[in-house]
């Protein structure tokens, strides 16, 4: 009988991991500050991440004592640069103290927070110039904007009751408001980058504000043509068809993040209309042309709570009149509210028929026409919208693109229950 050889585990391989990964994090933000010729550079923040390290290692006292020690060290920093250059490097020296405690998590046996600290006080010192950018750029509209889109996120969302609250078990406070933050906040990220990239370009417009609101951008886009007296024709036709195209994606984001199943269902009609909606796209000729004017859409505060409350209850009345519906008329009923919502607000159709289906009181396939046939509505009200432009052949060529795009999404609808079959769905 063979006995198995003996194995020995070396006891200090954990302790060699932890001071590793306070070794990394202190070099990555130490490598920013020797990078800008920082006084606290390099080495300095590794031994201050090390030192963490072992406070946490030994114990709550020497973790303490570490901080202390820190601490001083600080404070004969700022010292000496105040006698040297009459000012204190307050960035650095919080970053050193963040370094500190973050080698304590380190020497504490985590792992992913401080990796996470270590990347992001890093990336805060790294975009010093663009921050600084952009915060002293923004009105005091959007301060306004961004505080009570962070009221309405950590204050009253907590403080909303789990569970649903009527006796139809239908409406919940808050999956409801999530769904409200969530569109909200694609609305609030689309605003930032409309803010550090700048509205040049009436393509790169009218996609981004296709994510806000598809039919506010197409019946401002077009009344551009007849602005210009046909002169940017050419370039809104392609900025029309991408608020499309960005409806679609926003639609489909929705659904990935509050219902996957309902977008497998919806992928190939969706994918069908993005295909018709960005097919100008393909033919564009490669040659620069002309720098484009900035183009400038009416769509106001990047975020209002008369917005996120309009929202809400355009939600919330769809997903009560969807499931009265449903179990009055049926599969017909869900359609009927879908379409009608399309014409309202294809988010909030889309977003109640993916909580509905969540809720399992609607099946699948109906809540994934439902979203299709939304889709459809919300596209369809653009063609008389392009009426604005006043200019014939601007109105043919976005109709007719417009057009293509319904036209493929209730292909794909119709295709979709006999391909479902043949994937065994």
């Amino acid at each position: 009988m063979l006995l198995p050889l003996p194995t020995e585990q070396w006891p200090y391989f954990h302790v060699l991991a932890r001071l590793g990964l306070a070794l990394f994090v202190g070099l990555m933000a130490g490598m920013e500050r020797e990078r800008r010729a920082k006084e606290a550079g390099l080495r300095t923040f590794a031994f201050a991440s090390m030192l963490g390290c072992l406070g946490g290692l030994l114990g709550t006292p020497y973790a303490l004592a570490a901080l202390g020690m820190l601490t001083a060290l600080v404070v004969l920093m700022n010292l000496d640069h105040l006698r040297q250059a009459q000012a204190v490097e307050l960035t650095t020296s919080a970053a050193l103290m963040l370094m500190g405690f973050a080698g304590i998590l380190c020497g504490l046996g985590h792992t992913i927070s401080p990796a996470a600290i270590a990347a992001i006080a890093t990336a805060l010192l790294a975009w010093k110039t663009p921050l600084s950018g952009f915060s002293l750029g923004l009105t005091e509209l959007e301060l306004r904007a961004a505080i009570l889109f962070a009221v309405l996120a950590c204050v009253i969302y907590p403080a909303l009751p789990e569970g649903t609250v009527d006796p139809w078990g239908t409406i919940e406070p808050r999956a409801a408001w999530l769904t409200v933050l969530l569109l909200a906040g694609i609305s609030f990220v689309n605003y930032v980058l409309w803010k550090i990239y700048g509205s040049h370009g009436v393509e790169l417009t009218g996609f981004l504000g296709g994510l806000v609101n598809s039919t506010v951008t197409v019946g401002e886009m077009a009344a551009k043509v007849k602005e210009t007296e046909g002169g940017l024709a050419g370039e809104v036709c392609r900025g029309v068809l991408l608020a499309t195209s960005a409806m679609l994606v926003r639609n489909a984001v929705l659904l990935l993040v509050l219902a996957p199943a309902l977008l497998a269902w919806a992928a190939l009609p969706l994918a069908l209309m993005l295909l018709g909606s960005a097919a100008p796209l393909a033919g564009r000729g490669g040659r620069p042309g002309p720098e484009q004017p900035r183009a400038r859409l009416g769509l106001g505060s990047p975020f209002s709570l008369a917005s996120a409350l309009r929202f809400g209850l355009i939600f919330l009345v769809l997903q009560v009149a969807g499931v009265a519906a449903h179990q009055l008329l049926g599969q017909a009923g869900v359609y009927g509210t879908a379409l009608l919502g399309g014409l309202l607000s294809s988010a909030s159709a889309v977003a109640a028929l993916a909580s509905m289906a969540a809720q399992g009181v609607v099946p699948v396939k109906a809540g994934g026409t439902g979203v299709v046939l939304a889709c459809l509505a919300s596209t369809a009200v653009n063609l008389p919208l392009l009426g604005r432009s006043g200019n014939s052949a601007f109105i043919r060529r976005a109709g007719l693109f417009t057009l293509l795009a319904l036209a493929l999404g209730l292909a794909g609808l119709l295709a979709q229950p006999a391909l479902s079959r043949a994937l065994g769905g």
